[in-house]
């Protein structure tokens, strides 16, 4: 899709297209009330801009559109395009051995019942051990420190994918 085609959507497609990038509803009405956009820097700032003025719940709302790193299936189910580019980030995770494997479960489920949403990183470009060694150094952070940094992964996440939707 092209700038100028999300520009010229009916805010209700807008939003669908939008969605793809983030799982926030409030996210993605707010980015959609912001267009037109003149360009891509000017989508990823105001993405940015919008990410922080929102509330941990909508960041939580966020978190539940994406798989479990390793999985294939998110909490929420999102856009096929969505799923797809969820596969691509994770593909490090597709090249590892059994036991990192377990061991990346079995910390998510610690992570999950320590903070309460899944282990969020953004993926692409790392491998499962790189992964599993964020994730173990991470379990140390206090809650609200912890919402910050997944909350700062999902901008990342956000960023790569706005760049996708917009090619």
């Amino acid at each position: 899709m092209r700038l100028e085609e999300l520009n010229a959507l009916v805010p209700e497609e807008a939003m669908n297209e939008i969605l793809k990038c983030c799982g926030s509803t409030n996210w993605t009405r707010r980015m959609a009330d912001e267009r037109p956009f003149s360009s891509l820097d000017e989508v990823v700032t105001c993405a940015d801009r919008v990410w922080w003025s929102l509330e941990p719940s909508d960041w939580l709302e966020a978190f539940r559109s994406h798989p479990k790193i390793g999985e294939k299936k998110a909490e929420r189910q999102g856009s096929l395009d969505a799923q797809k580019w969820s596969e691509q980030e994770q593909a490090g995770t597709g090249k590892t051995t059994q036991e990192t494997q377990a061991e990346l479960s079995q910390l998510n489920q610690v992570y999950e019942q320590k903070f309460g949403y899944i282990y969020i990183v953004c993926a692409t470009g790392k491998t499962s051990e790189e992964m599993l060694e964020i994730l173990k150094r991470r379990m140390d952070n206090a809650p609200h420190i912890e919402l910050r940094v997944a909350a700062a992964e999902q901008a990342k996440i956000t960023e790569l994918r706005l760049k996708k939707l917009l090619n």
